[in-house]
């Protein structure tokens, strides 16, 4: 992914603390819920129609595009559900929801007063499609129709394509080679295309072993090996050359 979503063999990090709580302040639980609903709700789902004005796609991948669209010294400064009540506020403001005004208007207001009862609003048709959402998911997992591209064993090469918007690749992999340990049953699709990247229709997916000492030559534990799984538009064949 981007710099700040690629940290694979970047040294002089500060020693990671993991943070053991799902959610640490009572907010965060609200716009986890926020987020839940609007992908329950985007209209490209098979399910029954609501009341709800919600008329645009979101998914998870909406979601992580904003966060990759940060700077990255701003992406390391906030907490997880910071970056995604930034990239959602964005969302609604640059699809019409809100003004970036009224946006501003609302957070001087509760600023002032954090005691001001939040909105209160919902309907029993949205519930309900949230729920049968939440229940049985949004699979991205189809029959496969023709054969795959690489075979258990295959040595392959990984793409370095452009990067837009998102991308499911991460930078240490690329142009690099490796070797195909699983071939997935069926193929894969991604929650939304991401253009000159590649990902779109359903794909086979790989899972490719990496020798550490080829992806951080001198850098690395010897005796381990990694493990990625891949779409099949980023991998190519490694050609091999007959000498003269």
């Amino acid at each position: 992914m981007k710099l700040q979503h690629t940290l694979g063999g970047l040294e002089g990090l500060d020693p990671v603390r993991p943070e053991l709580r799902v959610f640490v302040e009572p907010w965060e639980e609200r716009i986890f819920g926020i987020h839940a609903a609007m992908m329950a709700l985007s209209p490209q789902l098979n399910l029954p129609q609501t009341s709800s004005t919600f008329r645009t796609i979101w998914t998870w991948a909406d979601l992580r595009k904003g966060a990759e669209a940060m700077n990255p010294f701003d992406y390391f400064k906030y907490r997880y559900y910071e970056k995604w009540l930034g990239g959602i506020s964005g969302f609604f403001v640059a699809n019409g929801y809100i003004t970036q005004a009224e946006l501003d208007a609302r957070t001087v207001e509760y600023l002032a007063d954090p005691t001001k009862p939040l909105p209160s609003a919902g309907t029993s048709d949205v519930d309900d499609r949230i729920h049968k959402y939440l229940m049985d998911g949004d699979s991205p997992r189809h029959e496969r129709a023709d054969k795959p591209r690489f075979a258990v064993g295959d040595t392959v090469l990984v793409a370095d394509p452009p990067t837009v918007e998102h991308t499911r690749l991460p930078g240490y992999l690329r142009n690099k080679t490796g070797v195909v340990e699983t071939v997935y049953d069926d193929a894969f699709s991604y929650l939304c295309s991401t253009g000159p990247d590649g990902i779109g229709p359903a794909m086979p997916v790989y899972c490719v072993k990496f020798d550490p000492q080829h992806l951080w030559p001198g850098n690395a534990e010897p005796g381990f090996f990694i493990y990625a799984d891949l779409f099949d538009a980023y991998l190519r064949p490694v050609e091999h050359r007959v000498a003269a």
